[in-house]
């Protein structure tokens, strides 16, 4: 059986940048797991240049547990290594490379943990699922969730592996990402006056976006489990115009709705679309096609599982540990599986999402010795038979 560090390097090699293939990466993944006898499924993307991975171990039917991790990472494009990004580098009991921390470390531990449970006999089943396409909005994970969701078999629980320090995550927020579309009237910018610009559409727009940004921030529902405890508006990028002298036609803005489970997304963009109006209709006597138009481009839904849950009691214990529960920042396919599987699930896995992203990247070979022993623990679960997990 290869160690981890071995797997990892190989995981790492592999340059599965979002929207780009991941089918070596699963040729490898299913190289080391069908002799060891897994039962092995593809969900492939819709032009096949990508696909997720089920791969199961022990007896068929309900129950069990599921490891789940991405296999995409970010871009390296611009970023200052001092390594190569693509090749495992091994310096004062840290690992770099793009992806180590986010998240094929985990996947590495999570790959050893599945040839591990190969050589005992299991009672309950042991899944690992592996996604694609997590980090551009949790979409690849979708057609395999459709798949399995529709089956009797149900888990018992599953595991997301993001990096979390080796703490048990039950919560985060839920991600609406949206297009607003200005649409005003160009001219001479000699005669600006007698334009619309989009722009300037756009401008008031985000003013009113910024306004309830403070609402939220005063008065909104609040979880201080969080760094932030209140749901959050974000622009994150303006573009229109194509010369200076010209008065712009049109304006694209893209933002973002992270929020809280108190807050109802569906809600929160109908108040956002009411902004749009507000600011475009005063102007439709003398501009008939003025508008912004608010498009739903992608989301998913937040995680909120009850620190009070036997799942979270008994993860908490097999960690060995007595820290408490977190809730983090960063979002998760969590509450995809969540909703799709009808599983309670939680969020555990080696590295600090500080370090992801980032040039450098890297996970300490401490954390992944203490998730592998953490996962040796939930294997041993699953040998003995016993579900404490099903408590709600």
């Amino acid at each position: 059986m290869p160690e981890i560090d071995d797997i990892l390097a190989r995981l790492v090699a592999f340059p599965t940048v979002s929207r780009q293939s991941n089918l070596a990466l699963l040729d490898y993944v299913e190289g080391l797991l069908a002799p060891a006898g897994a039962r092995l499924e593809r969900f492939e993307s819709e032009d096949g240049t990508r696909a997720n991975l089920w791969a199961s171990l022990g007896p068929a039917g309900s129950g069990g547990i599921v490891l789940s991790g991405h296999s995409d990472v970010v871009p390296v494009t611009g970023q200052e290594w001092r390594t190569d990004p693509f090749a495992l580098h091994r310096a004062d009991g840290r690992l770099y490379g793009r992806g180590t921390a986010d998240m094929k470390g985990f996947l590495a531990v999570a790959i050893h943990a599945m040839l591990g449970a190969a050589e005992r006999t299991l009672a309950l089943p042991l899944h690992l699922a592996i996604s694609y396409d997590e980090e551009i909005g949790c979409l690849g994970v979708r057609g395999m969730l459709d798949a399995l969701g529709g089956r009797p078999e149900r888990p018992a629980l599953c595991l997301i592996g993001e990096p979390t320090g080796m703490r048990i995550a039950t919560g985060h927020k839920g991600k609406r990402a949206l297009r607003a579309c200005c649409r005003g009237q160009s001219g001479h910018s000699a005669l600006a006056p007698e334009a619309l610009n989009a722009l300037h559409l756009g401008a008031d727009f985000i003013t009113r976006l910024r306004a309830r940004q403070e609402r939220l921030a005063s008065s909104g529902a609040r979880d201080t489990a969080y760094d932030v405890p209140y749901s959050t508006i974000h622009v994150g990028l303006m573009q229109g115009g194509k010369a200076l002298n010209i008065v712009p036609e049109s304006c694209a803005i893209e933002l973002e709705i992270r929020h809280l489970a108190a807050d109802d997304p569906d809600a929160m963009i109908a108040d956002i679309a009411g902004d749009a109006e507000a600011v475009a209709a005063p102007h439709r006597n003398r501009f008939p096609e003025a508008r912004i138009e608010i498009e739903d481009v992608s989301g998913y839904p937040g995680l909120d599982t009850p620190k009070e849950a036997g799942s979270v009691g008994l993860l908490t214990k097999l960690l060995e540990g007595d820290a408490a529960p977190i809730k983090v920042a960063f979002g998760t396919e969590g509450g995809l599986f969540r909703d799709a599987l009808g599983c309670p699930t939680l969020v555990c896995g080696p590295g600090h999402m500080v370090q992801g992203h980032k040039p450098d990247e890297f996970v300490t070979e401490a954390q992944l010795a203490e998730c592998d022993a953490f996962l040796d623990r939930i294997v041993g679960l699953l040998e003995e038979g016993t579900e404490p997990m099903l408590a709600p």
